[in-house]
């Protein structure tokens, strides 16, 4: 029921409006249950400063065919599989939900398997080669984990972290967001680096570029301005047609 309040005779001015805030206030008063507090709504639908309030999938779909990714081998059932998981991740950790990275390892590793789109702008900032595990396959990711020592690729989504120079050179942390899929990304010490392996020459050589020991290493030549441009808060999704994945992750789902 709605409240009135009406002034009564004699009743100073300031005592009135003091009495008006006070009803507004108990008439916005979240319910403590229900699926409809302004409580849960409000913690549902807050977003960081640097976010946008509102991530449309839908409109987000058209850079695929405005970019002609398809003719770049990414196809639009992966792009919107990642737009969907990474609408998730802006909504709940407040990434930036202008880009997003894609690792396709439906291709072999003589494709340019990486892609990085900026949503925004219509652009496809890189489209490169990216390694898998040495224990994940050879020409093919196939085989998959999350375990220490592994030397596989993870599956999922991840959050990129800070640049740092490490035993790999200048690198970028990842941090997985997939419990019990690719939750021990940082454990592993699985992050992007640049790496000679990742090169054209092997490509000719032997069909197919280098391994890593589960780092989704790049080539050095772009490795630094790829990291800068991902760094501190970037959607990566790491795909694979993988039934397992696809069974357990919450994100595509």
């Amino acid at each position: 029921m709605q409240k009135t309040l009406t002034a009564k005779p004699g009743m100073p001015l300031l005592v009135f409006l003091i009495l008006g805030i006070v009803v507004l206030q108990s008439s916005f008063t979240p319910a403590h249950n229900g699926k409809g507090s302004v409580a849960r709504i409000f913690s549902d639908t807050s977003f960081s400063a640097h976010v946008s309030s509102y991530f449309s999938i839908s409109k987000k779909l058209n850079v695929y065919d405005s970019l002609d990714l398809k003719e770049a081998g990414l196809s639009k059932k992966v792009f919107a599989m990642a737009l969907k998981g990474m609408a998730r991740l802006v909504k709940t950790h407040h990434i930036k939900d202008n880009l997003l990275a894609i690792i396709d390892f439906s291709q072999p590793s003589m494709n340019k398997r990486l892609y990085v789109v900026d949503l925004d702008n219509y652009r496809l900032l890189y489209n490169t080669w990216v390694a898998h595990g040495m224990r994940t396959g050879k020409k093919t990711a196939e085989s998959f984990s999350n375990k220490l020592s592994s030397c596989k690729s993870s599956l999922g989504f991840y959050i990129t972290g800070s640049a740092y120079n490490g035993s790999n050179g200048y690198s970028l942390k990842l941090q997985g967001m997939e419990k019990g899929i690719n939750d021990a990304a940082m454990r592993r010490g699985i992050v992007i680096h640049g790496a000679d392996y990742v090169c054209e020459g092997l490509i000719a050589s032997q069909g197919y570029i280098g391994r890593s020991w589960g780092c989704p290493a790049v080539s050095p030549d772009i490795s630094q301005e790829l990291i800068d441009a991902l760094k501190e808060g970037t959607c990566l999704f790491i795909y694979a047609p993988n039934r397992i994945y696809n069974s357990r992750s919450a994100l595509i789902r």
